[in-house]
């Protein structure tokens, strides 16, 4: 009987380890990638280009942007609903933010998922954009953000103000596929 219950014991501590490497490597990306064209929104000019690539742990941003506010910075977060059909984007919905956090500083741990680093703009409109993030998914899961949009607004983020930074409106939209 005790050696019925060791390979009993056993038996549920594999399928207990197993699971727990499955949940792990669900929680990191090998790669994947996702992209957003993002369009005018608002009676603005602002538009661009948006990769994410999920790498491990953390996903790499790059983006290029023109039509903006020159030498200025704008907000920019990823929102819940995969919807640009509004002209002011509102039908974009808040700020994507699966762990119910408050607004914050991105990759403080006290942010929404969504909450990007702002954009910062030459003086003729244009931005190049990198930034490495964690918190988020490149997939369609309940972290993910494919289906998801990206949004650009007016002002910059102030990271503090509840519950989106106090950035204005949003001036350009994209769907993240």
């Amino acid at each position: 009987m005790n050696r019925k219950f060791k390979m009993i014991s056993l038996g549920l501590s594999l399928a207990g380890l197993l699971a727990l490497v499955a949940c792990q490597s669900m929680e990191q990306g090998t790669g994947q990638k996702a992209n957003a064209s993002l369009e005018s929104k608002s009676g603005s000019t602002a538009k661009g280009e948006v990769t994410f690539v999920w790498q491990g742990n953390d996903v790499l941003i790059n983006g290029k942007f023109s039509g903006l506010k020159p030498n200025a910075e704008q907000g920019f977060h990823v929102h819940e609903k995969g919807d640009c059909s509004s002209p002011d984007a509102v039908s974009a919905g808040g700020h994507f933010n699966p762990e119910t956090k408050a607004h914050g500083m991105p990759n403080s741990g006290m942010n929404h998922a969504g909450d990007l680093p702002n954009i910062k703009s030459d003086a003729s409109g244009n931005a190049n954009y990198t930034a490495t993030l964690h918190g988020f998914a490149v997939n369609t899961g309940p972290t993910g953000i494919v289906g998801r949009s990206v949004v650009v607004h007016r002002d910059p983020d102030d990271y503090k103000s509840q519950p989106a930074g106090n950035s204005g409106p949003r001036i350009a939209c994209g769907l993240i596929k």
